[in-house]
């Protein structure tokens, strides 16, 4: 990895896709929060990550992979957090009035998420899910696993999926 320019850092973040789950360094602005990184503007089209673990589920059992470096396309990417225990603040005002945490389950490639989703409390899910027209919804209180994997639990308290590669179920 080249030097870190005076406005830079590097971020441990975990990134899934439909067949990878990628656990790796980005370098990033430092002015940038991570947890909502992929929200900003000047978002790459390739997500550059140092030093990745990658496990990849193409078979049986899922076959783990080392890189000096990966690049991946953003658009495949389905869900991005930062590696536990790093944290974020969240984002959004606690005291905000109107709204509510909705319990949902996901499945975002192989994995299987229990988390919340705030949204209006004037509103249902099928209503939130379709007015909702953002490339990036935040997830909070996440517990991560994966039926391949039964030694994979993740817990974190925020991360951004891609509603349009996410399906949803309520309990």
């Amino acid at each position: 990895m080249k030097p870190l320019a005076p406005d830079e850092k590097t971020a441990l973040v975990m990134l899934y896709t439909h067949n990878l789950l990628v656990r790796g360094e980005i370098v990033i602005k430092e002015s940038l929060r991570v947890s909502i990184w992929l929200r900003t503007q000047g978002v790459p089209n390739y997500i550059h990550i140092h030093n990745p673990n990658v496990i990849l589920f193409g078979g049986t059992p899922p076959k783990s992979l080392a890189y000096s470096e990966m690049f991946i396309p953003t658009t495949e990417v389905i869900a991005f957090h930062l590696a536990p225990p790093a944290q974020d603040l969240l984002d959004y005002d606690a005291t905000e009035q109107n709204r509510r945490m909705q319990s949902v389950e996901m499945l975002v490639g192989s994995f299987m998420l229990k988390a919340k989703l705030r949204i209006s409390a004037q509103t249902e899910l099928t209503t939130y899910l379709d007015v909702s027209h953002s490339t990036w919804l935040s997830v909070y209180e996440a517990e991560i696993t994966n039926p391949y994997l039964p030694q994979f639990n993740a817990h974190v308290p925020m991360l951004l999926v891609n509603p349009n590669h996410v399906s949803f179920g309520m309990a």
